[in-house]
């Protein structure tokens, strides 16, 4: 299971970091991903973390203000979003794929298998 939090309100050039906790012993056969819903639109990615956490990749429109960790430790998946923009408004999501491959984590959305609850994110201009 995946619980995602962390969410809220931030101004323009503001930040916030969501959390998204795993639970379960298979933590480090997944690759995770963060997606997210705007109102009226389709779900979008957002950035992937391979299993091994050594390969990320993020949607071009988040490059460079936003940064995918985790920490296995704690069974954590984060998200570190700087110089927010309101266009980034929307419910996040965090999941996960269950996968034998440490490159490329997965980018569209199908190939999840398991979703977290999501978390709001309001950017106000």
């Amino acid at each position: 299971q995946l619980q995602a939090s962390g969410g809220g309100l931030v101004q323009a050039g503001g930040s916030l970091t969501l959390s998204c906790a795993a639970s379960g012993p298979s933590y480090s056969r997944y690759a995770f991903g963060w997606f997210r819903q705007a109102p009226g639109k389709g779900r979008e990615f957002v950035a992937a973390i391979s299993r091994n956490g050594r390969f990320i990749n993020y949607n071009d429109s988040v490059k460079g203000r936003f940064t995918c960790s985790k920490d296995s430790a704690k069974k954590m998946v984060y998200l570190q979003m700087n110089g927010m923009k309101p266009e980034d408004t929307a419910i996040y999501y965090c999941a996960a794929k269950q996968t034998i491959l440490t490159v490329d984590p997965p980018t569209e959305a199908a190939n999840y298998d398991t979703w977290g609850q999501g978390t709001q994110v309001t950017v106000s201009s």
